[in-house]
This record gives structure tokens, C-alpha cells and sequence, in this order.
């Protein structure tokens, strides 16, 4: 058993505040969260069906042909369910320390697969909005090669406004 559990999600917590992220990994003394809004995790479950539906019919979905994605959509449902699944999702371990990540899709390229992770937002991006999601869509392909998948060296971000 690992003795911490590490994420995305808890690395930008240690960006943003170091002590904030020692006390929820050493003392498991969680930083009080805000109220967390029930809209985009509900626009997630519904994109993600939307992606499963053209899945299922092997065509990209409208998002993907417009900006001319030149990938597929991952066809191993059941792996990617275990991959988006939060308790779960892709696990590396070593040395006492567990990383772990939940995608949102993955699209395949040949051999190589291709994180895609969309985003909900009630508001205008912002210029650097996509660099705050570097680091999670870098640890999600950490994540690929360690567990032995060939991943392209890029990601997609999917914003929905």
C-alpha cells in the first residue's frame, strides 16, 4: 500500500500553496473547499457520453473534424472507463508514493494515444488559461509510458464555454 497518493489535483495544490499540500499528504489535513459546482461535473457526464456515442459509431465527433484532429477516438471503452473513473483512473507507484490521474478521452493516432481533456467554463479563456493545465496533461502521459503505452508528445484541451 502507498504511503501517498498523488495527483494532478494535489500537485497544483502544492503549487499554490506548499504547507496547504504537507498537511493533506503527511497529516491528511484536507484545505477546506469551497462549494463546488454541480453544472460542469454535469456538462463532464454529458460530454462524455457525447464522446462514447460517436465512439461506439467509430466517427470523430463534430469538435474534433472542425479543428481537423488526425486521431481516432481510443477503442477500448473498458480500459478508458477505468482510466476516467476518479478512485482509479492510471496508477503509477514507486518508491511508497502512489500517482494517479482521471482522464477525460483519449484518441489514438496509430500506436500512439493522445490525451484529450475538455473543459467547462462560464466565461471567456483568458490568454493563458491553457498553460494551467500543463502540468496535469503532463502527468497523464507520465502516466501512459510508465504503464508501457507509446503517447504522442502533445494533448489536446477541449473548451466548452
Amino acid at each position: 500500500m502507498p504511503k501517498y497518493k498523488i495527483s494532478p489535483s494535489t500537485i497544483n495544490l502544492l503549487q499554490d500553496c506548499p504547507r496547504c499540500f504537507w498537511k493533506q499528504i503527511v497529516k491528511k489535513i484536507k484545505r477546506p473547499s469551497g462549494a463546488f459546482p454541480s453544472l460542469p461535473s454535469g456538462v463532464d457526464l454529458l460530454l462524455k457520453k457525447h464522446f462514447d456515442k460517436f465512439r461506439d459509431s467509430g466517427k470523430l465527433p463534430p469538435e474534433l473534424r472542425l479543428h481537423k484532429v488526425d486521431a481516432k477516438l481510443f477503442k477500448d471503452h473498458t480500459l478508458l472507463t477505468l482510466w476516467r473513473n476518479n478512485r482509479k483512473g492510471i496508477e503509477y507507484e514507486q518508491d511508497g508514493i502512489l500517482l494517479r490521474g482521471a482522464v477525460d478521452e483519449m484518441l489514438q493516432k496509430g500506436k500512439k494515444l493522445i490525451v484529450l481533456d475538455y473543459k467547462t467554463r462560464g466565461f471567456p479563456l483568458k490568454e493563458d488559461t491553457a498553460a494551467h493545465y500543463h502540468d496535469q496533461l503532463n502527468i497523464y502521459n507520465f502516466l501512459l509510458r510508465k504503464n508501457g503505452f507509446e503517447t504522442e508528445d502533445y494533448s489536446y484541451l477541449l473548451f466548452f464555454i
